[in-house]
């Protein structure tokens, strides 16, 4: 019997290959031992845009446009003025429909989450299969997840409402994208674009920028004290801020009129301010921005690359935790960096947090794991 493991990525196919025994590298897929390990490269297959349902054209008597049912069709790139089915996409669903052709069962190795249910949903649906899959869920690509994910798969109906979830919010995100891009186009003569995400971040940017353009500073005056005795110097500062410089200049009045102050109350206070948890994707842009200038998008790609060669963990995540089997990487990974360890880790030191019951949901759904600049950073 011999089994397709389809993934979302080729550095997560490579993974599992090399667990599996998947050694034999081919174009688009590995191969080995009984297996054949394959890679989606993303979102392979999208729905269709209104031209495929015969709206070219945008009039408001058509509006709104509910496809029933959707239509799905391989990733688009825009060509010219026109979008066109994107060459690599096409590539690449030739490869995985001939390892699903070869083989007698699938396993479903996309991101254990919505998204990653939809992307293999979506490609099986569009390739007409029919084979039977089971599900791996895993939280992060260690060797001992793998194994252990291997080892307790489950059928693939068992995700079905994942599925559903996953395809009722492509639907949705579908429908209001595209029928009020159209209908503010036609409104107001123009090519507009909204959608479910992109319009309210918009709006938090566009009133941002709003409030920052329309403040202007009030001056306000402040009294401060300093004084001393028997070596102790003291700076009291007031509470009070006052409107104008003569309100000020009154209370200083009075002030100065007194012989002397008197400390009415003493408290002493032990604090403690515990390092910031770990990095998530934003954390490290804004990081990596202020320290160094790098945007976004650059610092993603510094980190995928880094990902990619083993020197650093999975860095699209927005979790700010890791699992146990990842914290087992933590010494290995401080080796790679050069810098010494004198004690043994343990889960606390560097703030490097092992994920609890109340904050395993966010690993589950996106890979939540370290990144080595965290160590860098509080090692």
């Amino acid at each position: 019997m011999t089994t397709c493991i389809i993934a979302e990525k080729p550095s997560v196919a490579r993974d599992i290959a090399r667990i599996v025994g998947a050694n034999s590298k081919q174009d688009g897929y590995m191969e080995g031992c009984g297996y054949v390990v394959t890679w989606a490269m993303g979102h392979l297959i999208a729905l269709a845009m209104p031209e495929a349902y015969g709206f070219s054209a945008y009039k408001a008597e058509d509006l709104p446009i509910r496809p029933n049912p959707f239509q799905l069709v391989v990733r688009q790139v825009r060509k010219d003025k026109e979008y066109v089915s994107d060459p690599a996409a096409l590539k690449q669903l030739k490869v995985i429909r001939s390892c699903f052709d070869k083989t007698d069962r699938i396993i479903v190795a996309t991101d254990a989450g919505r998204e990653g249910e939809l992307i293999f949903r979506y490609i099986y649906q569009h390739l007409g299969c029919r084979k039977p899959f089971d599900r791996l869920w895993i939280s992060s690509l260690t060797d001992k997840a793998i194994r252990e994910g291997l080892s307790n798969l489950k059928p693939g109906n068992c995700y079905d409402n994942l599925y559903h979830s996953a395809k009722a919010r492509s639907e949705a995100d579908w429908l209001v994208g595209i029928n009020a891009s159209r209908a503010l186009s036609i409104a107001h003569k123009g090519g507009y674009s909204l959608g479910r995400v992109q319009t309210p971040t918009l709006a938090m940017v566009c009133r941002r920028y709003i409030e920052n353009r329309d403040f202007s500073s009030v001056p306000y005056w402040k009294l401060s004290v300093l004084t001393e005795k028997e070596g102790l110097s003291i700076k009291a500062a007031g509470s009070e801020d006052y409107e104008s410089e003569a309100l000020a200049q009154t209370a200083l009045a009075a002030l100065c009129s007194q012989s002397r102050l008197t400390v009415e109350s003493v408290a002493r206070k032990v604090g403690s301010t515990p390092p910031p948890l770990l990095y998530d994707l934003t954390a490290l842009q804004k990081d990596a921005n202020r320290r160094y200038g790098f945007s976004a998008d650059k610092t993603l790609s510094i980190a995928q690359s880094l990902y990619e060669k083993k020197i650093t963990t999975y860095p699209r995540t927005g979790s700010r935790y890791i699992s146990e089997d990842v914290f087992e990487e933590v010494p290995a990974l401080l080796r790679k960096t050069g810098m010494p360890q004198s004690n043994p880790l343990n889960h606390i030191v560097g703030h490097l947090v092992v994920a609890s019951p109340r904050n395993i949901a966010q690993l589950v759904a996106e890979h939540g794991r370290y990144d080595v600049n965290v160590l860098l950073e509080y090692g």
